[in-house]
């Protein structure tokens, strides 16, 4: 009798486990949103992914790649499938930090200046090639980026949430590029590497192209996620269950950057933090309320491959982040 009432308890904490946090309703948003990129977006159905849990985990995104590989216009439409308000800021050599920002201006009727609020107030904002603008002008979004705030002379003025960058960089022309310093790429929770398609997503772009008959992408979208139901999917991505072993298994991977004998820089207990978020969005989005390895796994490279550096003579020898990444995951014990 006794042991039936403790399988009873088991069968009731179990249950009681499983809904705990009411995924259903986040699963579907995010199978929402991937839908409509679908319409236009061919083959980067992981490029979307990460980018709803850059989203989901409050963070920002660095997006790399060449030009003409749809970067711009995933970005785009990612912010179409929000109801956000949206912004693009095409930073060029002579951008100065009162573009980004915003300026104050004299009100003639009352003879005070006013603070006109530039383009980086908004909820989404796309940065056309981020490596283009000079340090100082980089440098202004250091406080927008991290603090959700900008402070201009000597006012702070508070973002409505939510606040995302995402920003675009093209890694093939350098000639008149300024790089971004660590300390920058430190704040963006990914670095997504955008890569050719292949031969027969390419056919289904081309053919999707010739369909629209010259239609704009944006014009098939439709705004399928507004602003309170993301700040409630937020919230429960939050709460989703991190076991002691799991928060153990990021600890000794992102410790073991810091000793690996090819790389010269390693993960900091920040990205320690993004790979923990991260993962968490990514169970939740999987209608998981736990995390599990293969979330963490799954965070690793967008997570880490902007935040280490490869010895000089590794990098000539052709090694990649990705290659020490992985590495790294086979010599750690995978928890049970």
């Amino acid at each position: 009798m006794e042991h039936q009432d403790i399988n009873e308890e088991q069968e009731n904490s179990n249950l009681d486990f499983n809904n705990r946090i009411p995924l259903e309703d986040l699963k579907n948003a995010v199978d929402a949103i991937k839908q409509e990129l679908r319409k236009v977006i061919v083959g980067q159905d992981n490029f979307v992914e990460l980018l709803i849990v850059a989203l989901l985990a409050d963070g920002h995104v660095l997006i790399e790649g060449v030009p003409g590989i749809a970067k711009t216009v995933t970005a785009k439409l990612f912010a179409k499938a929000l109801k956000t308000d949206f912004s693009r800021i095409q930073f060029t050599p002579d951008l100065m930090p009162s573009d980004v920002l915003g300026t104050s201006v004299l009100n003639m009727k009352s003879s005070e200046f006013e603070f006109k609020k530039g383009p980086i107030f908004s909820n989404v904002v796309l940065i056309d090639e981020i490596n283009r603008a000079p340090a100082k002008t980089q440098a202004a979004l250091f406080e927008t980026m991290e603090e959700r705030q900008a402070t201009i002379d000597g006012t702070t003025y508070k973002f409505d949430p939510p606040f995302m960058v995402l920003a675009t960089q093209n890694p093939i022309e350098q000639e008149g590029t300024y790089a971004l310093p660590e300390a920058q790429l430190d704040r963006f929770i990914f670095k997504i590497k955008v890569d050719y398609p292949s031969l027969e997503d390419e056919v289904k772009i081309i053919a999707s192209h010739h369909e629209r008959k010259g239609e704009a992408p944006q014009a098939s979208i439709e705004s399928v996620l507004d602003m309170t139901s993301l700040a409630d999917y937020k919230s429960k991505t939050q709460e989703v269950i991190v076991e002691p072993k799991i928060i153990q298994y990021i600890a000794e991977i992102v410790t073991k950057t810091r000793n690996h004998p090819h790389l010269y820089l390693g993960g900091s207990p920040r990205a320690s933090i993004a790979i923990l978020n991260t993962a968490k969005a990514f169970a939740a989005i999987n209608g998981r309320d736990f995390v599990i390895p293969e979330d963490i796994k799954k965070s690793l490279n967008p997570v880490l491959n902007h935040r280490i550096i490869l010895t000089p003579e590794r990098e000539m020898e052709g090694m990649t982040t990705e290659n020490v990444i992985e590495m790294i995951v086979q010599s750690v014990e995978v928890p049970r």
